[in-house]
């Protein structure tokens, strides 16, 4: 943006903890009470400390949180939402364009940056995490782009991400907003390692200790398996923790994944739910269920924007989510989706349109 970027006030009552301990730079995210929901105080420290580390010679940067229950449930959309009532849309667009240059500094980071994705970790969450170079699950990870059944859209990248994850499983996490456990996180590479969460707060020491051992191999460690090899080719092995660590053949995404691609490879909306009544099967009608519970105004956006997507580079994705977010956040379908899922939390929306067909 070219315009001056109004001034931000520090996050309040230390909601982010920055410090560098024996060369690995520690970004803790610290509000707990609301999930580490990211408010714009928070993602500019981020990214200012991100900033500042990129000339600082570092063997790695972690992310992590300090409550066991989430990673970061996404951005404040309550807060998003109260901004559109109150027709503050400079806000908005502060805390948007704020957040989607933070989520290119991740990914662009000179210094690889190892998230540690206990818990919660959805929407702008993934936005904190997948751009990096190492994602580590625990047994407790759960993973969600949960966009449409607020009114909203996949953002912080989504667009970029999704569409190159293996077949059509993009396109069906974007629409549904399905949760992953860490079997499937493992199985779509939306995540890198597993470590068990009795031994998660041990990375950041074992990284420290060992600058000259490269990341994957202190991870897989930490793991107590031989890597992705062991994962896919082994069941009932046990982590070092005491965890089993997931396989793929665990996922329940594998399970479906011939029909998953089948139906979410189709080329429109219509084309989806056809796939989805011929095959018939309960996977296919609690999906069917998912995709009419939802904003058929999100489910169109969201659609396209995957779709666009598949050519545009990270950036490109980052900046068409932006232009995007300036209409969809003042949309009735927003507004009450929000209402319905975060504020109210009755969970019976009344969407604009009653379907897309």
């Amino acid at each position: 943006m070219t315009a001056a970027t109004p001034a931000i006030e520090p996050p309040t009552a230390d909601e982010v903890l920055t410090d560098v301990h024996q060369g690995v730079g520690r970004i803790l995210l610290n509000r707990p009470r609301a999930l580490n929901a990211l408010t714009t105080p928070m993602v500019a420290a981020i990214d200012e400390a991100l900033a500042a580390w990129e000339s600082t010679p570092l063997t790695a940067v972690v992310l992590a949180s300090t409550n066991p229950k989430a990673f970061c449930a996404g951005g404040d959309m309550r807060a998003i939402r109260a901004n559109a009532l109150a027709g503050d849309t400079e806000a908005s667009e502060n805390f948007f364009a704020t957040e989607y240059r933070l989520n290119a500094r991740i990914a662009e980071h000179p210094v690889p940056i190892v998230s540690l994705i206990d818990g919660i970790c959805m929407g702008g969450g993934l936005g904190l995490s997948i751009h990096g170079d190492y994602r580590v699950v625990t047994e407790n990870t759960i993973l969600a782009m949960p966009e449409t059944a607020i009114g909203f859209f996949p953002d912080i990248g989504a667009s970029h991400f999704l569409p190159r994850l293996p077949g059509a499983i993009g396109m069906y996490l974007g629409l549904t907003g399905h949760r992953l456990d860490a079997a499937d996180a493992l199985y779509t590479g939306l995540a890198t390692h597993f470590v068990p969460a009795n031994r998660i707060d041990e990375v950041t020491e074992a990284l420290a200790d060992n600058a000259a051992t490269p990341i994957d191999t202190i991870l897989k460690d930490l793991e107590g398996r031989e890597g992705r090899e062991g994962r896919e080719g082994r069941e009932g092995r046990e982590g070092l923790g005491g965890i089993p660590a997931p396989s793929v053949a665990g996922s329940k995404l594998a399970a479906v994944r011939a029909d998953l691609d089948r139906a979410f490879g189709a080329p429109t909306l219509d084309g989806i739910r056809q796939e989805l009544h011929a095959l018939a099967t309960p996977w296919a009608a609690r999906t069917l269920a998912t995709l009419d519970a939802h904003s058929p105004q999100s489910l169109e956006i969201t659609h396209a924007l995957l779709t666009a997507g598949r050519t545009r580079t990270l950036r490109e994705c980052l900046a068409a989510e932006l232009l995007l977010t300036r209409t969809t956040i003042r949309s009735p379908d927003f507004l009450e989706g929000v209402r319905a899922v975060l504020v109210d939390k009755d969970r019976t929306p009344a969407w604009q349109r009653a379907d897309t067909q």
